[in-house]
């Protein structure tokens, strides 16, 4: 078995996981591997993934494992992709390795555009959710929803803040709807004792429900294994080649936004 880690921009598409219709992540890397390698069946022999983010996350350490030939390096497997998604690092991993079921633990980062958030606030309303909780105000799952949160915290990055969480798993939508909350209650819109309420066993509804902040601005940022990773330098740099240049592409159309905004506010 080999893992690979993978990073993709999500912004043009509709999810990680493969779906008929529409392009994803893994649809992508699927046809790629079947250029490189083929494979008989709906998917590489004891593929697994770790995640499914939603339609416009993104992600630096999403990880996939299956059945794969010594010489296919993320440099080769690179060589069919776009450069939305770059593969840059690999490890051996033992005979029945499940990329989800293997995992030790998940973590988010959301990078929340709040120049005049009361960091205090925040990092209070943070403070509550390490622990055990039932979710279940806040996923659209059924069945089991209780989670363990290891680790919340709030970084300011100039105008923006960088919302941290680490936990054994996610439920759908769990991130988004967690950063909602804080940011809600560290602004003053929220009462800090509604997050307990929305921990609790009492069921929200209606106007009191809790939407998804919007994907964009989520990143998978960690997946944690008992193993390392060897990085492939070649794919790393192309890798950092690619995103840097989304990055000026990005902050220069952010910029002649600014300008178009200015000019209209007179």
């Amino acid at each position: 078995m080999r893992a690979f880690r993978v990073a993709y921009d999500g912004t043009p598409y509709y999810g990680f996981q493969r779906q008929p219709d529409v392009e994803t992540v893994e649809g992508t890397l699927f046809r790629a591997l079947d250029r490189l390698v083929g494979f008989e069946g709906a998917k590489p022999d004891g593929y697994a993934a770790a995640g499914r983010t939603d339609r416009g996350v993104s992600a630096l350490f999403q990880t996939v494992g299956f059945e794969a030939p010594e010489w296919l390096t993320p440099a080769a497997f690179n060589s069919e992709l776009p450069g939305h998604i770059r593969v840059w690092a690999a490890a051996d991993a033992r005979s029945g390795f499940h990329a989800r079921y293997d995992a030790r633990s998940r973590e988010y980062t959301y990078l929340l555009h709040a120049p005049d958030i009361d960091i205090d606030r925040l990092r209070a309303a943070l403070a509550e959710l390490p622990g055990t909780h039932d979710f279940h105000n806040l996923t659209p799952e059924d069945g089991e929803t209780t989670r363990a949160i290891w680790d919340a915290r709030a970084e300011r990055d100039g105008s923006f803040v960088a919302i941290t969480l680490r936990a054994d798993s996610f439920l759908q939508r769990l991130v988004r709807r967690l950063v909602s909350l804080v940011s809600a209650v560290a602004a003053g819109e929220r009462d800090p004792t509604f997050l307990d309420r929305a921990l609790s066993e009492e069921r929200l509804s209606g106007p009191e429900g809790i939407a998804s902040a919007p994907p964009e601005p989520l990143v998978l940022t960690d997946v944690a294994y008992g193993f390392e990773f060897a990085v492939d330098e070649e794919a790393a740099a192309s890798a950092r080649t690619v995103f840097e240049r989304k990055r000026i592409d990005r902050e220069t159309g952010a910029r002649v936004a600014g300008r178009i905004a200015g000019e209209l506010d007179g």
